[in-house]
């Protein structure tokens, strides 16, 4: 209880500053921006340089069982996108949550708007750390996301354990880091629905694929993944 009211204490101190000195707007067209665009992994959502004949799957997918329909990123980790990321996410600068929405909502719009989806399920932190970052980057990317396109956004997960964080791992330990790391809350039933994962970065999937087999596992019928950056 402490830990969920200390974090919302710090949610709206941040959101107040905000108020009283509002930052300058971003324009998400930004130089410094790439978008992920074919040809890609059809799977993992990787892109490749040169042309490829049709659909493919990466080196990395042939090896591999996914619990994920499929992964997709709308821009590269790099540039201004990167750095709008870690504004946000590490430096608590809640104005950049609207061009990150406006990438997010691109992606969307590109791989996903073609499915319906029962609802947006946010990546979640564990209490501990989002008591040190004082809020889910997911959580407020889904909502954001969830108000534009009217999709009900479902916290549905929740983590079991703390883990190391991901971007200090390579992809054998990442998958090894999450095991049993994420649960479904009781108070959600995601039986037959089919659900989109919403998180800031992509890099190997391990996370959004440790997710996607356990709300499977709870009856999920179908489960894909968007972030706004690819790694």
């Amino acid at each position: 209880m402490w830990v969920e009211l200390y974090s919302a204490a710090k949610e709206w101190g941040r959101t107040g500053a905000d108020l009283l000195f509002p930052p300058a707007a971003i324009d998400p067209e930004l130089p410094g921006t790439r978008r992920v665009a074919a040809p890609f992994c059809r799977q993992c959502g990787e892109p490749f340089p040169g042309v490829f004949p049709g659909p493919f799957l990466c080196a990395n997918c042939q090896e591999r069982e996914w619990s994920l329909a499929w992964a997709r990123a709308a821009y590269r980790a790099e540039g201004t996108v990167r750095d709008a990321i870690l504004h946000f996410k590490y430096g608590g600068q809640s104005h950049y949550l609207s061009p990150l929405t406006d990438w997010l909502e691109d992606g969307f719009r590109r791989f996903a708007a073609g499915e319906n989806w029962d609802g947006l399920v946010p990546v979640p932190l564990h209490p501990l750390r989002r008591r040190e970052r004082g809020f889910n980057q997911a959580a407020e990317l889904a909502r954001a996301l969830g108000r534009r396109q009217g999709i009900p956004v479902l916290p549905c997960l929740k983590r079991a354990r703390p883990t190391v964080q991901q971007a200090r791992l390579s992809r054998g330990p990442r998958l090894r880091n999450l095991l049993g790391a994420f649960q479904v809350n009781a108070r959600f039933d995601v039986e037959g629905r089919h659900l989109l994962l919403i998180d800031d970065v992509l890099t190997t999937g391990a996370t959004a694929e440790a997710c996607a087999r356990i709300l499977l596992a709870a009856g999920a019928a179908r489960v894909a993944a968007l972030t706004i950056a690819r790694a």
